[in-house]
């Protein structure tokens, strides 16, 4: 049944058909109750085309407050809803859905749409121009880039992209933590692979840096200034304990600690020169990988201009700060956490967590509307403690949100790799992309939400094959450019060709993918969930392979042909701009 209420609304040129639907159920809801109910209408693509096109549960969502049989509900919304110039037909099933069924003609349309729009298709302006910071990877430079960092870098580039996409005003920002104690352990580590060249004999700690690139920095130093930073080396353990069950890490602190004094303003040069060296190669694996960032933002930036103290005084003023044992502590409970937290210890140093709130102090005193960090799953804990200090500064912690990655287990012949940076016993991002490729590996990246953990088998991801998801998707995109060339005709024809012939149920379905392409990235824009994007270009494709198998597209009748190289121009390009926003390549030949 389908209402001819006499208040028609109408959408624009392109409509976004979900919106508009809602649109129409919130006015008509209105109509049926006039009280303020705060409900969300939303819309699932049934898995049977007898069900519709779209679905929606509201009346089953108002039974409870309106005390009222939800079929009931329903016969009242459909019966107050304004005509729409996209519906067929709308029926009541079951409990009491609402199943919406589009014109074919308004199907039909889409096609137009795309190919008008071209790399434009699919793009939105739900941000309205919004100012949102996307932080993410932000590895210590105290090594070369792994596969976890990577699917750190594979999510945010994608994600950045994705809220591009819908209108916000995206800034990238890597933060460089260049100012703790694991570059203190790596200017160490590298001083006493420098050490080692020069002759010197001594025991290397277990649990400083013990990669190869260590040895690579030293012999650096070493070629370009020889002996002149050995100074006494005879010295290092002099007031340290050498015995077996001494701490550990309390031993090598004692370490770096004697190493400042031997070098003093040397150690200056060491650190910084590391440093320049780790962060340069973290800087080109990432540009190598399709991944760039707007700011590089120092940790130590914020202790030379005094933003840490800055911050802690104002946590003073707030009253959220006491001393006990010499040390500051921030009233974390007051908010309800399980304990307070330190922010300057005894002996005046600031902790991370005092740098961390100087840090996203300064990210909403630059102007963001919104600020996404992207950390490591290992960091759940950590989230309160955040939001905990940004109320503290009179902050709207709802503003802040943070995206989790999962490390991707890597499985090479079936045996997973060891990832322990310290050690030197990982598999860096760089090798990973020279043996599975870049578009592999972004697509990879991406095959799951976030928080999930992702196996990634470099056996797939290297085999041409359809099990492999990113071959599917790029080879259905080369199949269409293949086709398009066999045709030979000029490509303006097809975004105003007649598109009525194309009725059969893998067009329609095709039809209704195209449609399903802008609100999708507008979802995955809403969830911070550009995996779906790869979903759903893997759906596209197994339609499109499927569709091809079983059609002619150079048909003698023109019409026929003109349409059905229009659908699949159309799905080329939304195939082109999917892989765009993951950062993936769309070959026109494979």
């Amino acid at each position: 049944m389908l209402s001819t209420h006499d208040v028609t609304m109408t959408p624009p040129a392109q409509p976004n058909l979900k919106s508009h639907f809602a649109q129409l159920l919130r006015h008509a809801l209105g109509e049926i109750a006039p009280l303020d109910l705060n409900t969300n209408i939303e819309f699932a693509r049934p898995k049977q085309a007898s069900h519709g096109d779209y679905s929606c549960n509201l009346a089953m969502q108002l039974a409870k407050p309106l005390h009222q049989n939800p079929r009931n509900i329903a016969e009242l919304l459909v019966n107050a809803l304004p005509a729409s110039p996209y519906l067929e037909k709308i029926e009541i099933a079951g409990a009491g859905f609402i199943n919406l069924f589009l014109k074919i003609s308004v199907k039909q349309r889409f096609p137009h749409y795309a190919l008008e729009s071209g790399r434009m298709f699919g793009h939105g302006n739900t941000g309205a121009g919004k100012k949102i910071q996307v932080e993410f990877v932000s590895a210590n430079p105290t090594g070369p880039l792994h596969v976890g960092h990577g699917r750190g870098a594979a999510f945010g580039a994608s994600l950045a992209n994705v809220l591009e996409a819908t209108g916000f005003f995206v800034a990238r920002e890597y933060y460089v933590n260049d100012a703790g104690r694991q570059m203190d352990i790596l200017a160490f580590s590298t001083w006493l692979r420098y050490l080692e060249l020069n002759g010197a004999r001594l025991h290397f700690p277990v649990n400083a840096y013990q990669g190869e690139y260590v040895r690579d920095m030293a012999r650096l130093i070493y070629k370009a200034h020889g002996g002149r930073y050995l100074h006494r080396p005879d010295l290092l353990f002099e007031g340290l304990s050498l015995e077996a069950d001494a701490d550990a890490e309390m031993h090598l602190d004692g370490l770096i600690a004697n190493a400042k004094k031997l070098l003093g303003q040397d150690y200056i040069y060491i650190h910084n020169f590391v440093l320049t060296e780790q962060l340069g190669d973290c800087r080109n694996d990432l540009m190598e990988f399709g991944v760039v960032f707007d700011t590089w933002f120092s940790e130590q930036s914020l202790f030379d201009s005094g933003r840490v103290e800055y911050a802690i005084q104002l946590l003073a003023q707030q009253n959220y700060l006491y001393e006990q044992d010499g040390a500051k502590w921030f009233r974390s409970t007051d908010f309800g956490d399980e304990k307070d937290r330190v922010v300057q210890r005894e002996n005046g140093q600031f902790t991370y967590f005092a740098s961390d709130i100087a840090y996203h102090l300064n990210k909403f005193e630059r102007g963001f509307d919104r600020v996404i960090d992207v950390w490591g799953a290992d960091h759940h804990g950590y989230i309160p403690r955040i939001k905990n200090a940004l109320q503290a500064l009179a902050l709207d912690p709802a503003k802040l949100e943070i995206a989790l990655v999962q490390f991707a287990i890597l499985y090479r012949n079936g045996q997973k790799a060891s990832m322990s940076t310290r050690s030197g016993d990982f598999v860096t991002l760089r090798e990973l992309r020279q043996e599975v490729g870049n578009d592999a590996a972004r697509f990879f990246y991406v095959l799951r939400k976030s928080d999930q953990h992702l196996d990634f088998d470099l056996d797939l991801a290297k085999s041409q094959s359809n099990d492999n998801p990113v071959y599917y998707v790029q080879y259905a995109h080369a199949r269409i450019c293949s086709v398009m060339e066999q045709w030979g005709g000029d490509n303006a024809l097809l975004a105003t060709a007649d598109m009525s012939s194309l009725t059969s149920p893998a067009e329609l379905s095709l039809l209704q993918k195209l449609i399903d392409y802008p609100e999708m990235v507008e979802v995955a824009a809403k969830d911070l969930s550009p995996h779906l994007i790869a979903f759903y270009l893997r759906e596209l494709a197994g339609e499109f392979h499927s569709y091809y198998n079983a059609t002619r597209f150079l048909v003698p009748e023109a019409p026929l042909r003109l349409a059905r190289l229009g659908l699949i121009a159309a799905i080329r390009q939304v195939l082109l701009n999917g892989l765009e926003l993951l950062g993936v390549s769309a070959p026109e030949k494979m």
